[in-house]
C-alpha cells in the first residue's frame, strides 16, 4: 500500500509504501529508498520502532548527514582523496568527507527519489544514474527490491547494470535501537559479528591493511556490549557468497528483541553513531552496512567493486526479529 508522503521543494512528490507481514510493520520511502519505520514486538508483547528515523519528509530534507535509512551508492563507504583509477582512467570525485568522497558524494543515492513498484509482498525501487553522476562512469540502471518474509524478516535485494566499466558498493544505512527509537543510547547493546578480521583505518578512517580482531575491542566473535567509538568494516569470515549468510546478531536484554543480519557481501561496517547530532543524539542507533570494503577501487588486494557491461551486480541482505525470553 503506498500513500502521498510529502513534496520536495522542486515540486517532486515523495511516495511511502507500508509492507506488514510476520508481525512487523515496515515504512518504504521512494525519497532516498528509505527505511523509516520498523515496528516490532518485544518480550511483553509492545511493539516498538527499531530504526531511527522522522516522521515528516522535511526531518529528512534538514538533516542527510546522517543518512538515516537510506540507500547508499553509487559507492557506500569512503574512497580515499576522492579519485580512483579503472582501465587506466582516473576519476575524480566530490570530496565530501574531510579529503574522501563518502557514501556516492553530495548528492548520492540517498537524496533521489526512485520509482517504486509494488510487488508480492514488498515494494521495487529504481532509477538510472547517468553516466558521471558524481563523478562514477558508465550508465548505472539500479533496482532495489524491499520484501518482508512470512516470519517477518526484511529482505533487501539490490541488482544494477552498467553500459561501461564502473565501481558499486551499495548499502542500506538504519540505524537500530532495539529498544525503541528515542529510547535513549543503543550502547548496551549486545552484539556478535562473525569477524575474526577487520580493517583498521588511519585518521581519516581509510583502511590501512586488514587485522585480526583477538586481543583488541574489535572481536565481537562473542557476544558482548557494543559500547561507542566504532566506525569501521569488519571483514567477515564467509568473504562473498552466492546466497545470504547469517553475521551478525544485535540483542536488546532490556526488550528482549533480537535483530539477526544475513548478507551475501564480504564486509560489515559498525557504526555506533558517536557523532550524530541535531535533533538525534550520539550513540542513539548502531548501522550495521553490509557492503564491500571501503577505499576497495584503490585497494587491488581487497574484494572486487569493478562492474563491466554484460555483468550484473547483485546483492541481497536480510534483517530478521526475533524475541528473546
Amino acid at each position: 500500500m503506498s500513500e502521498h508522503f510529502g513534496t520536495l521543494p522542486d515540486g517532486t512528490p515523495v511516495h511511502r509504501w507500508t509492507l506488514e507481514r510476520g508481525g512487523v510493520r515496515v515504512r518504504i520511502l521512494s525519497y532516498g529508498g528509505i527505511v523509516q519505520s520498523v515496528e516490532v514486538p518485544g518480550r511483553g508483547g509492545d511493539t516498538a520502532n527499531v530504526v531511527l528515523g522522522f516522521e515528516e519528509l522535511t526531518g529528512y530534507l534538514e538533516n542527510p548527514g546522517p543518512y538515516l535509512g537510506a540507500l547508499i551508492g553509487r559507492y557506500a563507504n569512503r574512497i580515499a582523496g576522492g579519485r580512483f583509477e579503472l582501465d587506466g582512467l582516473t576519476y575524480a570525485l566530490p570530496v565530501n568527507n574531510g579529503p574522501n568522497a563518502l557514501h556516492g558524494g553530495e548528492h548520492g543515492f540517498d537524496r533521489r527519489v526512485w520509482e517504486g513498484t509494488p510487488v508480492a509482498n514488498g515494494v521495487r525501487l529504481s532509477r538510472v544514474s547517468p553516466h558521471g553522476e558524481e563523478g562514477f562512469p558508465g550508465r548505472l540502471a539500479v533496482t532495489v527490491t524491499y520484501t518482508l518474509d512470512a516470519d517477518g524478516a526484511l529482505r533487501i535485494g539490490y541488482e544494477a547494470v552498467t553500459d561501461a566499466p564502473t565501481v558499486v558498493n551499495l548499502t542500506n544505512h538504519s540505524y537500530f535501537n532495539l529498544a525503541g527509537a528515542g529510547s535513549g543510547p543503543a550502547g548496551g547493546h549486545e552484539l556478535r559479528i562473525a569477524a575474526a578480521r577487520y580493517t583498521p583505518v588511519d585518521e581519516d578512517l581509510i583502511p590501512t591493511g586488514v587485522a585480526e580482531v583477538a586481543g583488541t575491542r574489535f572481536d565481537f566473535r562473542k557476544a558482548r556490549e557494543t559500547g561507542s567509538g566504532y566506525d569501521h568494516n569488519f571483514v567477515l569470515d564467509k568473504g562473498v557468497t552466492a546466497a545470504a549468510e547469517e553475521v551478525a546478531e544485535l540483542y536488546d536484554p532490556g526488550s528482549g528483541r533480537v535483530l539477526t543480519v544475513a548478507t551475501t557481501e564480504p564486509g560489515l561496517q559498525l557504526y555506533t553513531a558517536d557523532h550524530l547530532g541535531g535533533p538525534l543524539s550520539p550513540g542513539a542507533g548502531i548501522a550495521l552496512e553490509t557492503q564491500h570494503f571501503p577505499d576497495s577501487p584503490n585497494r587491488p588486494e581487497f574484494p572486487g567493486t569493478v562492474l563491466r557491461p554484460g555483468e550484473v551486480f547483485r546483492s541481497e541482505t536480510v534483517y530478521g526479529f526475533s524475541v528473546r525470553g
